[in-house]
């Protein structure tokens, strides 16, 4: 199949291929006739086939086609992003794919100027991206209605709904016409988001991308069991062992990407940290950096990697493993991207093994596992479920039990054997020195 079959604008098709799009993806393929028909459609695709050009390309197909102007502090289509990255590549991909049309895009998002975005809103625009929390802002002090809105697409929903912005999705949605087109875009379907289909969709017509298993088939994956205080000195000798690749590391708190990178640079490993408590202009220029190879390592938590998708990104490595399972599919979907190969490292500790058994029931796959002496082990998977974020001691404490908990066979152990990028036996892979002058 070919874009020119969906009978596409020609302004549109002439652009595609000057962006490497020559054959749709299959969620492609599947939503966008549905979507140029006017339908609802909710839309389960894993990251990385192409969600955005499947409610894109139709948005901007019909918009130009009507030819109209917005009128002052409105909008013809809004799209929902859980996160300022996200809502940035959102936003540099319509502007591809409009470049030979006059329509207006526009992105609004926390960390930059009301002014500014007031300024852009003040004229009306016929595309804005937006996160929901500074929507809500600009809505509260009347930058723009959402009166004439007649696409809304939620996109990542089941991230937005991890973040909390469920509410805010309710109450943005019914401030816009009822007759509006809604095209909801998410990785997985918990029961939330179904009820938000049921109750804010109009007979959605649902599509899926078949995946026997939720992550990359040409992701490798690995685990290594070490102590809770050796990752900080196992990150940068990992890093140094596989320092011929770009790679992304995920923490779980904003203040471990900080202490991880402040010790990359102590090793002499050039790396950038993103996360909420940085401004957005630095994490622009972070990105920018790791984009153009400034630096080979960004440091990152969950939120504020959404939406990253740079190619040749070779290695991930989980320094902390996540709480919530389908995280790591996430994670771990930064690499082996538009067909390349890729690397998977997860450090485990004795508190973190019941996450690594939620993840290992997910993706349906025993994840090899070593100590950190490159020696194949057996991990232990605890029966006890782990806590939620509100149910530990303090930070970063000890899980408890529960019922429940995902694992390997009746005794709950795993037994793995040592991947071929394992680290060298008889010892850590060696680091260089830390500078005197920078401990």
């Amino acid at each position: 199949m070919s874009f020119e079959l969906f009978g596409l604008a020609k302004p549109i098709l002439a652009v595609l291929p000057k962006l490497g799009l020559n054959e749709p993806t299959p969620i492609q393929s599947k939503a966008i006739p549905a979507a140029l028909d006017g339908r609802d459609i909710v839309g389960l695709a894993q990251t990385g086939t192409g969600k955005t050009a499947a409610f894109a390309l139709p948005i901007v197909h019909k918009l130009q086609a009507q030819g109209a102007v917005p009128k002052n502090k409105r909008l013809r289509a809004l799209i929902l992003s859980p996160t300022r990255e996200l809502a940035a590549q959102i936003h540099e991909s319509v502007r591809n794919y409009s470049a030979r049309t006059n329509l207006r895009v526009a992105t609004i998002v926390g960390g930059v100027s009301y002014r500014v975005q007031k300024n852009q809103l003040q004229q009306g625009v016929d595309i804005l991206i937006a996160t929901p929390g500074r929507l809500q802002d600009m809505l509260k002090q009347n930058a723009l209605t959402l009166d004439d809105v007649q696409i809304a697409v939620l996109d990542e929903a089941d991230q937005m709904l991890d973040i909390g912005f469920l509410p805010a999705i309710k109450e943005i949605l019914n401030l816009t016409p009822t007759e509006r087109q809604t095209l909801l875009f998410s990785a997985t379907m918990p029961k939330e988001i179904r009820k938000l289909s049921n109750s804010h969709l109009h007979q959605p017509l649902e599509l899926s991308v078949p995946s026997n298993k939720p992550t990359a088939d040409k992701v490798e994956q690995m685990v290594i069991s070490m102590g809770k205080g050796d990752k900080i000195e196992a990150i940068s000798d990992v890093l140094l062992e596989h320092d011929d690749k770009t790679a992304i590391v995920f923490t779980r708190t904003k203040r471990g990407a900080d202490k991880v990178t402040k010790r990359l640079g102590v090793s002499g490993i050039k790396a950038a940290a993103i996360h909420g408590n940085k401004s957005h202009n630095q994490r622009e220029r972070a990105l920018k950096q790791f984009k153009k190879g400034a630096c080979k390592v960004l440091v990152a938590t969950d939120i504020a990697a959404r939406g990253i998708d740079v190619p040749g990104v070779g290695l991930v490595i989980n320094y902390e493993l996540p709480e919530v399972a389908e995280s790591y599919v996430h994670r771990i979907g930064r690499t082996a991207r538009a067909g390349a190969s890729g690397l998977a490292i997860s450090f485990c500790d004795a508190e973190e093994r019941p996450y690594l058994g939620l993840i290992q029931r997910l993706i349906k796959l025993d994840i090899p596992a070593v100590d950190l002496e490159g020696e194949s082990v057996e991990i232990e998977i605890p029966r006890g479920a782990p806590p939620k974020r509100n149910q530990r001691r303090g930070r970063g404490g000890p899980p408890r039990g529960g019922r429940n908990n995902g694992g390997g066979g009746r005794d709950g152990q795993h037994k793995n054997s040592a991947p071929k990028n394992a680290p060298r036996k008889g010892g850590k892979p060696r680091s260089r020195k830390p500078r005197r002058d920078a401990a």
